[in-house]
């Protein structure tokens, strides 16, 4: 694997210039790990594709990660639907409808506060996104960070997919930053 990669910018488009550069200077890229600061977050961006080899089937995931530096109690997880949830939701499971039908469909969404989610989807260009986006999770989770007796909540994001043609990862990307920065409002 290729050491991580640091990427210092002003802006979501100066970082994801450097991103789409990276993936293109190396077309057969297998892993991909960078650390992006820009306006004043941190993001880590994570794409591991095993082959496998043998028996075994290999695997490939995309993450996004980022801590939110606004103390909030707003939750949400949303991950695309699959043939369990719609048997669980012929019985009654919970699920959350934005009240946009195609998102709907396509995604379940669990989150403690309706209001604030609807309005974190409002804009049908970032719903489009993750109503396309296949085999992911997306939401607020907390975590321990190494030396902290402090849970920290962060936004992650993870596709079961290794995102490295640009023109895949771009959209997923520039959704990620713009929920965070919705979130640090």
């Amino acid at each position: 694997m290729e050491a991580q990669k640091i990427i210092n910018c002003s802006d979501v488009n100066d970082s994801w210039q450097q991103i789409e550069a990276d993936l293109k200077a190396d077309q057969g890229m297998l892993n991909y790990e960078a650390l992006i600061n820009q306006d004043g977050k941190t993001i880590k961006l994570y794409i591991d594709i095993d082959l496998g080899g043998g028996f075994e089937g290999g695997s490939e995931i995309t993450q996004l990660s980022a801590p939110l530096t606004l103390a909030t109690p707003f939750r949400f997880a949303l991950h695309d639907e699959d043939f369990l949830d719609s048997i669980g939701k012929f019985l009654g499971m919970d699920d959350l409808h934005t009240g946009y039908p195609e998102f709907d469909k396509h995604v379940i969404i669990k989150t403690n506060y309706e209001t604030r989610l609807r309005e974190l989807f409002a804009n049908p260009e970032l719903r489009s996104v993750f109503t396309n986006l296949k085999d992911f999770d997306f939401g607020i989770h907390t975590h321990t960070p190494e030396g902290s007796d402090e849970e920290q909540p962060y936004l992650e994001l993870n596709v079961n997919l290794g995102l490295t043609a640009p023109e895949l990862l771009k959209p997923v990307y520039m959704a990620f930053c713009q929920v965070l920065a919705e979130l640090e409002k």
